[in-house]
């Protein structure tokens, strides 16, 4: 175990005495934002040598080093005094400099707050992430680790619509986009920051130069109305090289679908929109009457289709519900073949998202500008020998070679198929489609063969009971 690793375990544990601290949730928030603030004061060592002029957003008496360095320093009652009383409401409203760090910091603080009340035990956790130098690099990939492992403790997460994409997932969608150094990449429910975080690694080379460094942080963008995971993101991206990540506290669903112009559209979207949760009352209203909803995926998807730009490309999670759905989901597949080329669905199987979820997920590529012709569908196999994925067996990126090799020499095989725009209308825009060449046990099932099956079965059921309360 590493040097890092030892220390955050030992802060969480720190944490569990006190009486203040709630929960897994309320841990996390309490241990990033304290993070946050060790990091940004590392990150500003660096400014003030690299960036002409720097002006800090903070007041002396509340830098990191001069409240918190000192192991021996503020402690009990009067530091908890000086945290909820002077350092918190300083930085929620922090006044604007030079730099852009000021807006940073406040949108970090703004939600957030101190939740631990014994002074002697936060000064044991300060004292913990005072021996963590994040300047070094090695460091940094190590926290995204943990702090990952860390949500997916979060288990509750799942039923409110917030599934945290596994990494492999994500790295396989920015690895097909491709993303090129200057084109918009935005993530509007960017959660922690997961496909903004591989977009950067896929374009590494240019953080390490401050002009390319400066386009990055113009273009990749993300948008998070959480408070929790719009910290950890933040948190991300500077461990990232961003001195300034472009992560804002926002829920675009908020704002009215016509007021949307053409300097908001994006070259690329890349996103995994929270579903099986809804929005606050009205928030459907903000969208042309024919796709008011009250699931949080479609509106998404209504709205990735708006910030697309002419020619712009997007890979989506979507849950199978989205692919057989009626109504209103419909005339949003409607919308979406009309002025997009949905170019192919990667089906992933169950498990995918364990251990959040069961719900089987599917992965969309389009690209924005021209109808769609074909659909081409990739239905990816479990591991051999492999029925399930989990906590300790979840899905790698080595298991989608097989999407990568098949990519630019498309073949129709048990697992990969073609269905035309003609066969799709003639099934009322339902895309849960199952290959025709695989022969179908009840695991190869689509999601709406099933739903069939068990409405029959219930509605057999209930003509027995019938029979049955007749020969009584």
């Amino acid at each position: 175990m590493s040097n890092l690793t030892a220390n955050i375990k030992s802060i969480r544990d720190i944490m569990r005495k006190d009486t203040g601290v709630d929960g897994d949730a309320q841990r996390i928030s309490q241990m990033v934002w304290m993070l946050f603030l060790k990091i940004f004061a590392d990150k500003e060592n660096e400014w003030e040598t690299q960036v002409k002029n720097y002006v800090s957003p903070i007041p002396v008496e509340l830098k990191w080093q001069n409240w918190a360095a000192d192991t021996t320093g503020l402690t009990g009652e009067p530091l908890i005094e000086f945290i909820n009383s002077e350092l918190f409401p300083t930085l929620k409203s922090l006044k604007n400099t030079t730099t852009d760090q000021a807006k940073i910091v406040r949108s970090v603080f703004e939600d957030t707050y101190n939740y631990m009340k014994n002074g002697v035990l936060f000064r044991q956790v300060i004292n913990e992430i005072n021996k963590i130098d994040f300047s070094d690099s090695h460091n940094g990939h190590i926290f995204n680790d943990i702090y990952e492992n860390i949500l997916k403790e979060l288990q509750s997460a799942g039923s409110s619509g917030e599934y945290y994409t596994p990494r492999a997932v994500t790295q396989f969608m920015v690895d097909i986009i491709k993303p090129k150094i200057g084109e918009s990449v935005l993530d509007p429910a960017c959660g922690t920051g997961g496909f903004l975080k591989c977009t950067i690694n896929s374009l590494g080379e240019y953080v390490y130069d401050s002009k390319n460094r400066s386009i990055l942080q113009d273009s990749i963008r993300g948008i998070e109305k959480k408070p929790l995971p719009h910290l950890l993101c933040t948190t991300n991206l500077m461990l990232h090289g961003f001195d300034v990540p472009s992560i804002r506290r926002d829920n675009l669903l908020s704002k009215k679908f016509d007021e949307w112009e053409a300097k908001d559209e994006v070259n690329i979207i890349l996103s995994n929109p929270p579903f099986g949760g809804a929005e606050e009352d009205g928030t459907d209203s903000n969208f042309p009457i024919q796709f008011r909803t009250k699931e949080t995926a479609d509106l998404f998807m209504v709205l990735i289709m708006r910030l697309l730009k002419p020619s712009g490309r997007a890979a989506v999670v979507l849950p199978d519900g989205f692919l057989f759905g009626e109504g209103v989901r419909t005339r949003i597949k409607e919308e979406l073949l009309a002025t997009c080329n949905l170019h192919t669905i990667v089906r992933l199987p169950n498990g995918v998202f364990n251990p959040y979820t069961n719900i089987k997920t599917n992965i969309l590529f389009f690209d924005k500008g021209s109808s769609t012709k074909d659909i081409w569908y990739y239905e990816h196999p479990y591991p051999k020998g492999q029925k399930s994925y989990n906590r300790s067996r979840p899905i790698s990126i080595e298991e989608f070679n097989g999407e990568k090799s098949w990519w630019n020499n498309r073949t129709e095989t048990d697992y990969t198929w073609k269905v035309s725009i003609e066969e799709i209308k003639g099934r009322n825009y339902n895309l849960d489609i199952s290959s025709p060449y695989f022969g179908k046990t009840d695991e190869q099932l689509t999601s709406s063969e099933i739903i069939k099956r068990l409405e029959k079965s219930i509605k057999r059921s209930e003509q027995l009971m019938s029979l049955i309360k007749q020969d009584i």
